[in-house]
């Protein structure tokens, strides 16, 4: 078997406010139903899903989006409010450095919490 890609679907909460978040985080939007949005950028793709929405599995879903510059994207991080007034509540924090790298945590609006990673080369 050879694999190409792995895609994982997003519940969300607030479908509207979702697609606004990733669009603030520099994702191009493409509907895929009135239901489904494919987000892509710079080759990687997921889908945010207007269904199925779990609030105890959305507070313990975790991702990690490897980036190659932790300040540039703590910069967007932290300008997300500025984006739109319905961003206003979204959590961050700090730059964090650990021994493998440095971090940024996120959480989105249905309370997933993305791991902001720039790998340690």
């Amino acid at each position: 078997m050879e694999i190409h890609e792995i895609r994982l679907f997003i519940p969300c909460k607030d479908y509207e406010k979702s697609k606004i978040f990733y669009a603030a985080l520099g994702f191009e939007a493409e509907s895929a139903g009135d239901e489904l949005t494919i987000f892509t950028k710079n080759g990687c793709t997921f889908f945010l899903q207007n269904k199925f929405y779990g609030e105890e599995f959305s507070q313990n879903l975790m991702l990690q989006l490897i980036v190659k510059n932790i300040d540039e994207a703590y910069g967007l991080v932290s300008n997300l409010a500025d984006y739109d007034i319905k961003l206003s509540d979204i959590k961050y924090s700090e730059i964090q450095e650990e021994h493998w790298g440095r971090v940024v945590y996120l959480w989105g609006p249905s309370g997933e919490l993305w791991h902001i990673t720039e790998l340690r080369r």
